[in-house]
């Protein structure tokens, strides 16, 4: 089973990667389990985002705000490996709570889809691209 995402969402996210050759970008994913509705930037606050990522606590917090008065539900987030392939890195396992959350990995070329099912251990996800209408 895979995961919805309109064309134009992943194209956009791809650019912002291929934007980003020194530095990883990062973001976080809304939608259902069915579809990925919007991403949203955020800042990469990592001591050495050109290596890792962290999401800016600010705006994880806000989107967590946000969901319990009936905002967009988060269901990840992205990140890119501006010289890497879009699979979990070493250190993306070490990151990974088990808590069923998307992982969507982007290279500026390529995206790959993971979902966090155990502690370290992720299983992939097919990206399925529609046009919007």
């Amino acid at each position: 089973m895979g995961i919805a995402i309109s064309s134009t969402l992943l194209h956009r996210l791809l650019n912002e990667a291929r934007a980003s050759p020194g530095a990883e970008i990062c973001g976080l994913l809304f939608g259902t389990s069915e579809r990925i509705e919007a991403a949203e930037p955020t800042a990469n606050v990592a001591l050495d985002p050109a290596r890792r990522f962290e999401i800016d606590p600010a705006a994880l917090f806000a989107a967590h705000r946000a969901a319990r008065i009936c905002g967009p539900q988060m269901i990840g987030h992205y990140h890119s490996h501006p010289s890497g392939l879009p699979i979990p890195s070493a250190r993306d396992a070490e990151a990974a709570m088990g808590d069923g959350a998307y992982w969507l990995i982007l290279t500026g070329d390529e995206a790959g889809l993971w979902r966090s099912v155990a502690f370290g251990t992720f299983e992939p996800v097919a990206l399925e691209q529609f046009c919007m209408g």
